[in-house]
């Protein structure tokens, strides 16, 4: 069994959800020697989450954006958390529902989503900055 581990800053994106799936593959071409195995993609943040979904049409991800801000919105006063504005406490919520972590089968040296299946990552503060992603893989190499 082989193990790879790499780091990966992504660029600063606006809030909302951002396909990231050709970057992971891109910067991350160990994937590409094991046969079969597991990749976990893991973000160091506690105010943006991954998750995999529709990587097709563009509107399933404005759709995604639309129902979080509306389950849980901004300027709740019920909220204590917010140093940092009013998407701070929102974005750790969004954050906890989505997770910060993914795993993705890996097939003759690829990732094994589904035809329309992508990764996104998911920026809920609206100056979220660049975020950090660690991708760590493992399995049998061919």
């Amino acid at each position: 069994m082989e193990i790879y581990q790499q780091a990966v800053r992504l660029k600063a994106r606006p809030r909302g959800f951002h396909l990231i799936t050709h970057e992971i593959v891109q910067a991350f071409p160990q994937i590409g020697t094991l046969q079969s195995g597991m990749c976990q993609v893991f973000i160091q943040h506690t105010s943006a989450g991954l998750t995999i979904n529709e990587n097709a049409d563009p509107t399933v991800r404005t759709d995604f954006e639309t129902f979080f801000n509306k389950a849980v919105p901004e300027n709740d006063p019920d909220f204590e958390h917010n140093d940092e504005g009013p998407d701070d406490m929102p974005a750790h919520l969004k954050s906890s529902l989505l997770g910060c972590s993914v795993m993705i089968p890996i097939h003759n040296g690829r990732l094994a989503l589904g035809t329309w299946q992508g990764v996104y990552l998911c920026e809920h503060r609206d100056y979220g900055g660049p975020r950090n992603l660690v991708l760590t893989a493992w399995g049998n190499p061919f």
